[in-house]
């Protein structure tokens, strides 16, 4: 089973990061360096230790294994030799591709995307937030239901195991499109009632904090508002917006409100799924754009 929602005693795994750059591929599937550490650190957040990284180029990528099989067979080699049992792809597989490259490696292999929605499923903790992962992960395992096969028999916990679950998946594309309706119906509601309370606030300007995950939003929502609210260094420590009122003078006060980080080469089935919570921004007076100047690339 790629997802389930239970609460488990978290487990660190060791895994490999492997990243395939192709001329061929857009930003949004190419890797790099600054990819592959920010691979890193997802790993990282989801409970993993990364104990080797490889990053290939090649013209154009594998049909069958993505990476071709003799980089396949060094990665094995690479996992054998750290004791590793997860890999980590730092681009989006196919099903068929993450399934060869399973029985290639005799390893569990998760993209980057699968990877992701693990740790959402973590993070989420309101309704609205556990109905955005939710729908989130049945969009990422429709269209591959074909060829998750041996990825939904999978027993246990560990990274790509959280989410629906099992018993909710059946392989069966048509109740899985009545659940994407039914979710979708569900956070349209949630999107009927924050326009309410938009409207019912509206007197009050809006600023919302914006800016790369783990850059300290919420540090600074907390140090301006006194909000409480968990900042913790790792990625996605916020998936459920957070408004404060703030005074800034005798005569106004304005509304902050702490938002999801971005992330490259964010899934696009994410960012549709956390519509409700990003229409926040379109509805904001200010963006206030939090930058890490640490990050030696943070004029990028």
């Amino acid at each position: 089973m790629p997802f389930t929602n239970q609460t488990e005693e978290k487990q660190i795994e060791r895994a490999v990061l492997v990243g395939l750059s192709c001329p061929s591929f857009n930003t949004d599937q190419d890797a790099d360096e600054r990819t592959m550490d920010e691979l890193r650190a997802l790993a990282e957040t989801a409970g993993a230790e990364a104990v080797a990284m490889t990053l290939q180029r090649r013209p154009a990528p594998d049909a069958r294994t993505f990476i071709g099989e003799g980089k396949a067979e060094e990665v094995k080699q690479l996992a054998e030799m750290n004791d590793a049992s997860l890999i980590l792809f730092d681009n989006e597989l196919s099903p068929s591709q993450m399934s060869n490259l399973e029985e290639l490696t005799g390893r569990t292999v998760l993209d980057r995307s699968a990877l992701i929605l693990d740790i959402f499923a973590q993070r989420a903790r309101t309704g609205e937030g556990k109905l955005q992962v939710e729908l989130a992960q049945y969009q990422y395992i429709l269209p591959r239901l074909a060829g998750m096969g041996k990825a939904m028999s999978r027993l246990g916990g560990g990274i790509g195991t959280r989410g629906p679950g099992e018993s909710k998946l059946e392989s069966d594309r048509r109740h899985i499109r009545s659940r994407i309706d039914k979710l979708r119906r569900d956070l349209e509601q949630v999107r009927q009632v924050r326009s309410v309370q938009r409207r019912q606030r509206k007197k009050l300007p809006l600023v919302a904090i914006v800016g790369y995950t783990n850059a300290g939003k919420s540090t600074l929502l907390n140090t301006l508002t006194g909000a409480g609210i968990e900042a913790n260094d790792r990625l996605f420590d916020t998936l459920d917006p957070t408004t404060r009122k703030k005074r800034i003078s005798d005569t106004q006060e304005i509304l902050l409100s702490d938002t999801v980080g971005f992330i490259r080469k964010l899934p696009h089935h994410l960012v549709s799924a956390f519509k409700a919570t990003l229409e926040e921004l379109a509805y904001a007076d200010l963006l206030l754009h939090v930058v890490d100047v640490s990050d030696e690339n943070w004029q990028i």
